[in-house]
């Protein structure tokens, strides 16, 4: 009973973080909120503790976090921009492994050059659902926000799978570069493997379910959510690389999707699933940091000594020089690629191309984007406990103190330095493509939908009588009026295009002023029990569903233009 009480109030503490954040008169990220929020409830007064057991951390959480960024990463813009995704997710992490592990070595002689290893590599993935909340969804320019997103996705991977040969080292007092580079390799692409076979195999399922007893939601968003566990499981059996199976499974699940049989319920549902999903992991995640928190600071004497006896301080100080490290090795890291791309292009072209990142300001608000998050906190807490003779993991406190301390420092300074370095900042020229890209998209399907209803009322009106015909035509001409205003909403002609935007705002706001009766009226009737509950959960269903359509597909063309 007592693990349902705990799981409860987990739950409890993260929708109030929510909150508190939207209330709060600070702008702080979210993550800040829940590690508070979680150090509270371990205080006295509380008294909230909860005992890790690092295996199950890294299977409850890892997976499903992994799979919902694969599934839901644009994956266009994911292959467009592969080059400098892997060159930060693979170069800059091997990189950062490399120099940050000897600096921690260096600063702290105790921790073994493996263990140092293992610290970076943990803290070498970033979280970009993060810097979204630091700096506000959309206000990155696009191809950044799309080139932290897959840096976050592969890194993840690459920093995890690293991680875990790092404490191999650790566990068995043994390493080689040569055998760890065979089987890091032999591990990936077997994990991804898995991963691709998993997510085609549960597919193949769901298909067969819907063929045999038809579209059911429920059957179908529990066989979702089996996958990342399944492929995470499958892969570890095998001795594979269960993370590098998640992403993969994630990332190939929108091309084996059973979108043509399921139904738009289904759709929704998993939608809402992946959604609750990232939401609760990744708040549970920074609660249980928060709950961790009060007990790893009252750890810092001892850790200090396990330092070799220096100051408490010093130990914040060497999460500082840690934070201050990673940010320096990403600026660097990423101006010296972007140097030899321009090279590259004056020794083929003999014309030094600048690249729109070269930018001083852009290069830092990169460098300051690699906030690390929930996949470093369940990385350090997935540490094993003892060695294989029984003693206990050297350091262990101590390497969860840094890395607690990095998350930390590595959020604040982006919510200080990043809001300040995005102001005055022009997307217009960034954001360009993406909005000439997303005209082209509504004009044609304004096209096809008006081609569809011309040809079907052409095939409808054979055979009606008289006043039948002119009831199809005049139904007909109002949805023709409505896609040809829509049309017009991206016309280059200004007025034109204002003209149709104000159409499509005040026909939007009138639907959403109508949807807002209707669900007033339906409380009304069930209150006076006029319709039963099962009719009210119907009725209620239909109006939320289309005002969630007028919210996401009129309102974005329509407000601006007000």
């Amino acid at each position: 009973m007592e693990i349902v009480f705990t799981v409860l109030i987990l739950l409890i503490a993260v929708a109030a973080s929510g909150v508190v954040a939207r209330i709060s008169p600070f702008n702080l990220p979210l993550p800040l909120f829940q590690i508070g929020l979680g150090a509270m409830l371990a205080m006295p007064l509380f008294g909230l503790k909860i005992s890790f057991d690092p295996e199950l951390f890294l299977l409850l959480f890892i997976p499903p976090l992994l799979f919902t960024d694969g599934w839901r990463i644009p994956k266009r813009e994911f292959f467009r921009l592969a080059r400098p995704i892997l060159a930060l997710a693979l170069g800059l992490v091997f990189y950062t492994i490399l120099g940050v592990g000897y600096l921690i070595h260096w600063m702290i002689p105790v921790i073994s050059l493996p263990a140092a290893f293992a610290l970076a590599a943990v803290i070498s993935p970033t979280d970009a659902v993060a810097v979204s909340a630091i700096v506000g969804k959309g206000k990155l320019p696009s191809n950044l926000q799309h080139l932290l997103e897959g840096e976050a996705l592969m890194n993840d991977a690459s920093g995890l799978v690293a991680f875990k040969f790092a404490i191999i080292a650790v566990m068995s007092g043994t390493f080689s570069l040569l055998n760890a580079s065979a089987s890091f390799a032999i591990i990936s692409i077997g994990g991804i493997i898995v991963g691709i076979v998993v997510a085609l195999t549960l597919g193949l399922i769901r298909r067969k379910v819907i063929d045999w007893s038809g579209d059911e939601p429920g059957i179908q968003v529990v066989l979702t959510l089996l996958t990342p566990f399944a492929a995470y499981i499958f892969a570890e059996h095998f001795g594979l690389s269960g993370i590098l199976a998640s992403v993969s499974a994630g990332m190939v699940m929108p091309y084996i999707e059973t979108a043509s049989a399921e139904s738009a319920a289904t759709r929704i549902q998993r939608d809402g699933m992946l959604t609750m999903i990232e939401f609760v992991f990744n708040g549970m995640s920074f609660i249980l940091l928060g709950l961790q928190l009060p007990g790893i600071v009252a750890l810092a004497h001892i850790d200090a000594q396990t330092a070799g006896n220096v100051p408490v301080w010093h130990l914040f100080a060497y999460i500082a020089v840690i934070t201050l490290a990673l940010i320096v090795s990403r600026f660097f890291w990423v101006w010296v690629n972007l140097s030899l791309r321009s090279f590259a292009n004056l020794l083929l072209s003999g014309q030094w191309k600048r690249h729109p990142g070269q930018d001083i300001r852009l290069l830092t608000i990169t460098a300051l984007s690699g906030v690390r998050g929930a996949i470093t906190l369940a990385g350090v807490m997935s540490i094993p406990l003892l060695l294989p003779d029984g003693a206990p993991f050297p350091g262990r406190d101590l390497l969860i103190f840094l890395a607690t301390g990095v998350i930390l420092y590595s959020l604040l300074g982006a919510s200080f330095f990043l809001p300040w370095l995005m102001k005055g900042l022009r997307l217009e020229g960034m954001n360009a493509r993406r909005q000439r890209e997303i005209t082209k998209i509504r004009q044609h399907v304004s096209q096809a939908a008006i081609h569809s209803i011309e040809t079907t009322q052409q095939k409808m009106a054979v055979g009606l009588d008289e006043k039948d015909l002119v009831l199809l035509n005049e139904v007909s001409a109002s949805l023709l009026s409505t896609y040809r205003m829509r049309m017009d909403a991206e016309s280059d002609t200004e007025e034109t295009y204002r003209a149709a935007n104000r159409f499509k705002y005040f026909e939007r706001e009138l639907r959403l002023a109508v949807l807002s009766s209707e669900r007033a009226e339906i409380h009304r009737l069930h209150a006076l029990r006029q319709i039963d509950d099962e009719m009210f959960q119907e009725f209620m269903t239909q109006i939320d569903l289309a005002e969630t359509w007028q919210k996401g597909s009129l309102s974005n063309t329509s407000t601006h233009t007000v």
